[in-house]
């Protein structure tokens, strides 16, 4: 896993021109977008991927208020946020995985893991507020 923390942070987004904390605190529904996506199987062997070949969607929306993550085709509840001035988590449990969201409060890069006993998906990308 230490390969895979040291993967999502170097695929951090670029910064958004005036982006502002407030932006991502979770007061403001999120549109976000993953462009790198990491298929890992739990032997350790990891490939870079396009997130539509793992079946990702091309754009989520998270809306804290309303406690979901919105993507194309279906409606996930939030079990667990948690919001700090570095950052804001989501999480939840879906389809057999377990799934983390982080958005960086200052930029809005966003990493995104699905677990289950099988391996991880890890996505990156960016968020912006709507």
């Amino acid at each position: 896993m230490k390969s895979l923390a040291r993967f999502a942070i170097l695929l951090a987004g670029l910064p958004m021109a005036g982006a502002q904390a407030s932006d991502f605190d979770g007061s403001k529904r999120l549109i976000c977008a993953p462009v790198i996506a990491m298929d890992c199987q739990s032997d350790g062997k990891c490939s870079r991927e396009l997130p539509a070949e793992i079946g990702a969607p091309a754009f989520m929306r998270i809306d804290v208020a309303r406690k979901v993550v919105v993507g194309p085709k279906r409606t996930t509840p939030i079990a667990h946020s948690e919001i700090s001035d570095k950052q804001l988590i989501v999480q939840g449990v879906e389809l057999g995985f377990a799934w983390s969201i982080v958005v960086d409060a200052t930029d809005g890069a966003m990493t995104a893991s699905m677990v289950d006993s099988g391996g991880a998906y890890v996505l990156s990308g960016s968020c912006t507020p709507l």
